[in-house]
């Protein structure tokens, strides 16, 4: 083992550099070329065919079969003609991540290539292999794709991909978009009506998102070279570097170059790929970075990381790197976020988080402004569950990222205007020189636009014009985490709609009606409002005092998804059956199972297959050293002092692995998921992982370096 590591760093002094130039210094000439989008329709579809297509992506209306077929071969011909053999249903079932089957465009019997409409509305994959949280016996194999026209095509090697959501042959939904699209529509339909109370010219709304990504880069010699990063995605052990981010110089950076040739490779495929890919920089940890892309209608910036995600995997191996999303994957350093920026924008272009000059949107603002705290109030642990996976409960609160309890982040300025909407006042909030926005009502005070600082210790934090739910993980689905926030906010503006309407109807102005819900709801949902350090003591315990819910870990987490009013909520605005919501609950306690199984079986490999048989060895030749320092009449207590050390830690593990053992035999037998995902996470990561982790870690630095049979955190993370 110990070779390996060192054929590892040989390998990776004689990397050859990978040079990579764009062709043109203009992304717009060839950003989206591998997109069959709205644009390559209109181009290749007849005007007829056309606006069908675009109206029906728009209103979210079923396509028949002729438009269909025309569609169809439409996007066969533009897929040959940039080289496309092959097409596939791309697809996301409830594994984290996405699936694809390759169809060949070659019809062998015809002898030509074909592909009709019915091939591009529906598909039939094998379901039986996919998670399905009992809804589907593994022997009813029978599944179903169909094509979701509002994320385009797009062309990923030879292969014409199509977005899908998936389904079982009995009409449950398998997959992460399916919810998504629901929650989108459930939204789109309670905020327009909402809107309606300002300005009736407002047919739609769209919720969007930019997710900002973080991930680690490593050489993919040193990452394979540790079995613990190839199979569970983090280091299971591993002693901190002498120095790691307390100097603070690796954040913003100068990009080191091998990294930045990598960076400028996968965005020119981004680019190609139509993904709006603009920002890149160094994060806080060594080898740690961050690409941003511009906003998109949510659904299609889900799609787009799932697939940015995949082409930063295939663009790295070129580049001999390999990138680590996983939320921790290195114990002491700072963890991956998935930042989801998130907002809601009308059809006539109106971000209805963004304060403006005019009274009436204004009014607006503060209504959505202040009912999406409401939701975030009344749903937290639903929301805190959306984000539950068992690589975030190692970031989670880790005085790195924002903590397990749900809060809202408003700043100085907008807290100050609640305050008074509170209390009735009309005290004039003043910076400067600074333009204020009028809301025309005298209920409410004047304030300043774009004067909202940020609050990186908060998992829910108003920046300005949007929202950013920063607790989702780095290597999460945006899709889960995305159908929780934009339900409760339907859910909440439905509420609002109908508590403004019941004023109303006792003869009370709309402007003043409108105001007294949004006093009583800055009242019902102080609580959840935090603008200090959410990494402090002080605040776990304000928090309890509050009634707020402090969930560390997965298995209880995800407890939420199963009460009464979660249930109700997501079976009333059609986004999932009560059926739907216990399996993919199911499903991930399940997953936080076999992840805690994988990385209780890699520490038990590792250190007793590689740890201990190395120190035992290295023990070895201080026994020698010290029965020779004796035999000199040389005093060897220092080296009697350090086998006495090494036995000790030994102990430790070798005990610590044997007891986990026997524990994972107790709790396999649990035959109730829940039960036995909270004893895998209570009797099994808890109560062994660290213990035997400190031992080993101990021993890193007791044994001899050329000995040591793991690559080093300070090779990991700084050698490139």
């Amino acid at each position: 083992m110990a070779q390996l590591r060192f054929e590892a760093l040989k390998r990776l002094s004689e990397r050859p550099k990978v040079h990579v130039d764009l062709s043109t210094p203009f992304v717009s000439k060839f950003f989206g070329e591998n997109v069959y989008g709205i644009e390559q329709m209109r181009a290749t579809l007849a005007p007829a065919v056309f606006k069908k297509v675009s109206q029906a992506i728009k209103n979210h209306e079923k396509i028949d079969e002729a438009t269909a077929d025309a569609v169809a071969s439409a996007a066969k011909s533009w897929a040959i003609s940039k080289g496309a053999t092959h097409f596939t249903h791309w697809f996301q079932p409830m594994t984290g991540g996405t699936a694809e089957k390759h169809d060949s465009f070659f019809d062998a019997l015809a002898g030509i290539e074909k592909f009709k409409g019915s091939e591009l509305v529906q598909q039939e994959p094998d379901a039986s292999s996919f998670p399905s949280g009992g809804i589907r016996s593994t022997f009813e194999a029978r599944g179903y794709t169909a094509w979701d026209p509002t994320s385009p095509m797009f062309l990923y090697g030879k292969t014409l991909s199509i977005p899908t959501v998936f389904v079982s042959y009995t009409g449950e939904t398998l997959d992460t978009k399916a919810p998504l699209l629901k929650a989108l529509k459930a939204v789109d339909i309670a905020a327009t009506q909402v809107c309606q109370l300002f300005d009736k010219d407002i047919q739609h709304v769209v919720a969007s998102l930019g997710s900002e990504q973080e991930y680690f880069v490593v050489d993919s010699a040193l990452f394979q070279a540790r079995p613990d990063l190839v199979m569970a995605g983090r280091s299971v052990f591993g002693h901190s570097p002498a120095r790691g981010q307390q100097m603070e110089d690796h954040y913003f950076g100068s990009i080191p170059s091998r990294v930045y040739d990598f960076m400028k490779d996968f965005e020119i495929e981004a680019w190609k790929l139509g993904i709006p890919v603009r920002t890149r920089h160094n994060e806080v940890a060594p080898s740690q970075f961050e690409v941003a892309p511009l906003f998109e209608e949510v659904n299609v910036a889900n799609d787009h990381n799932q697939l940015l995600m995949d082409v930063m995997n295939r663009v790295a191996e070129k580049h001999s790197l390999k990138i680590i999303f996983h939320e921790k994957p290195f114990a002491g350093l700072n963890g991956s976020g998935k930042h989801n920026n998130w907002s809601l924008i009308t059809d006539t272009g109106v971000n209805l988080y963004a304060p403006t000059s005019s009274a009436r949107d204004n009014l607006m603002f503060l209504t959505f402004f202040i009912t999406t705290v409401k939701a975030v109030h009344e749903y937290s642990d639903l929301l805190r569950a959306s984000i539950a996976t068992q690589a975030n409960d190692f970031r989670l609160g880790a005085n790195e990222a924002p903590p397990a309890i749900m809060s809202v982040f408003l700043g100085s300025q907008m807290s100050a205007v609640l305050d008074e909407l509170e209390k009735k006042g009309n005290v004039k909030i003043e910076k400067g020189d600074n333009m204020y926005m009028k809301l025309g009502i005298d209920q409410i005070p004047e304030i300043i636009l774009d004067a909202t600082d940020r609050n990186r210790t908060s998992p829910f934090a108003f920046t300005g014009n949007k929202f950013e739910f920063r607790a989702v993980g780095g290597s999460d689905n945006c899709a889960t985490p995305m159908t929780a926030l934009n339900t409760i906010v339907a859910e909440q503006l439905t509420h609002f709609l109908a508590a403004v309407n019941k004023e109303i109807d006792k003869g009370e102005e709309k402007r003043i009606a409108i105001v007294n819900v949004l006093r009583q709801y800055i009242k019902e949902s102080k609580n959840i409002r935090f603008e200090g350090d959410g990494y402090s003591d002080e605040w776990v315990q304000e928090a309890a005092k509050r009634g707020l819910s402090n969930l560390k870990n997965t298995p209880r987490a995800l407890e939420a998804y199963l009460q009464k009013k979660s249930m109700d909520l997501f079976e009333k605005h059609g986004v999932m059956s009560h059926k739907e919501v216990e399996a993919r609950t199911e499903i991930r306690w399940e997953s936080y199972i076999k992840r805690v199984q994988i990385e209780a079986r890699v520490m038990g490999d590792l250190a007793m297959n590689h740890i201990v048989p190395t120190a035992i060895a290295y023990q070895n030749k201080l026994i020698t050293n010290a029965n020779g320092l004796a035999g000199l009449g040389i005093d060897n207590k220092a080296v009697v002092q350090t086998i006495k050390e090494i036995s000790g830690y030994i102990e430790i593990i070798k005990n610590g692995v044997r007891e986990m053992v026997e524990e994972r035999k107790r709790i396999n037998k649990i035959t109730d998921t829940h039960k036995r995902a909270i004893a895998y996470c209570d009797d099994i990561k808890e109560k062994y992982f660290e213990s035997i982790r400190d031992a080993v870690d101990k021993l890193e630095l007791l044994v001899d370096d050329e000995d040591w049979p793991l690559v080093k955190y300070r090779e990991l993370l700084f050698l490139r």
